[in-house]
């Protein structure tokens, strides 16, 4: 079927292979982690094509579900974009962080995407590389006009992106999390399911300035929908330069300023920096942070239990 072309905008590009050769916009689609769904098989791919100087879109998917098959599929009560922050040569962190999400029980009654964002793929090496990791996963977004580094707009250029790139289809929730984050995204979509639609900004909370939580902790935070749509319109923050800097505090002062986010919500001690001898671990954890290389994670998933009941099986020479 055809659909039309989203707006054209120099703050997003969305890589595909096509876009390495042609400078075409690519969407890969990315099933929703609730259930059967979360596989990456049979994708549906949005490839961009131009024809007398405008420039369409057509999808090619895998075969509808029947009229039975969707009244039987459960309607979501929420809906939440996950964005992992991360650099194109953490091809192995990926390949890590894709289990941990693949493999996690489904959040009841959610929809929940999963993308991981990079700044503009300039090596390449690694534009091939991530062209590949898109064609087989489905969950690359690339932004255009940022730089691949946290502190210099990327996480601005990636909240104003996401009301564009996903305008037919808004999300209740929007998050920014980093690789080296393991989201416990059941825990997360319970946590959310009471919460207000509206004027939210929820995660690790910190004190300052007499004030309980004037911005949330880097490892992840939680917008609705509402707050990222007003972050890819307020001028003001280009204005005052205030996508420089910590990332984190950044975001806090923008909504501070605007009096955004009203909604605040505290979740430590469920969010929390794993220690130096990885002994604080939490049952009711809903995202735990400083997960710097594979011991890390390895004691991530044994405390949760991930791999219980697999046995590797050695062949005697």
């Amino acid at each position: 079927m055809a659909m039309k072309a989203p707006a054209s905008s120099n703050s997003y590009l969305l890589l595909a292979p096509l876009a390495l050769l042609l400078l075409a916009a690519v969407v890969f689609l990315l099933p929703s982690l609730n259930g059967a769904r979360v596989g990456s098989d049979g994708l549906g791919v949005l490839c961009a094509r131009r024809s007398a100087g405008a420039e369409d879109y057509t999808v090619a998917a895998p075969a509808a579900a029947t009229a039975k098959e969707e009244e039987e599929e459960e309607k979501p009560e929420l809906s939440l974009l996950v964005g992992v922050l991360t650099m194109p040569k953490r091809y192995e962190r990926r390949d890590i962080v894709r289990l941990a999400y693949a493999l996690q029980p489904a959040a009841a009654r959610a929809r929940v995407d999963v993308r991981f964002v990079f700044c503009r793929v300039t090596d390449p090496v690694d534009a091939q590389l991530v062209a590949l990791e898109a064609m087989r996963h489905g969950d690359v977004v690339v932004l255009d006009g940022c730089e691949e580094n946290m502190n210099h707009g990327k996480t601005h250029a990636y909240l104003s992106s996401v009301p564009r790139l996903f305008a037919s289809a808004p999300y209740d929730y929007v998050m920014k999390t980093d690789d080296d984050t393991y989201l416990r995204v059941a825990a997360l979509a319970d946590e959310l399911r009471g919460k207000p639609r509206d004027d939210v900004y929820l995660g690790y909370g910190y004190a300052m300035g007499g004030h309980p939580m004037p911005f949330m902790h880097g490892m992840g935070y939680v917008v609705s929908w509402d707050v990222a749509r007003w972050v890819s319109t307020a001028e003001e923050i280009l204005a005052r330069n205030d996508t420089e800097g910590p990332e984190d505090l950044m975001v806090g002062k923008w909504l501070n300023l605007a009096g955004r986010g009203r909604n605040r919500y505290d979740l430590k001690p469920r969010m929390y920096d794993l220690s130096w001898d990885m002994d604080n671990f939490r049952p009711d954890t809903v995202a735990v942070h400083m997960l710097k290389d594979n011991r890390r994670w390895a004691a991530a998933f044994s405390y949760f239990n991930v791999t219980a009941g697999i046995k590797l099986h050695h062949l005697s020479p």
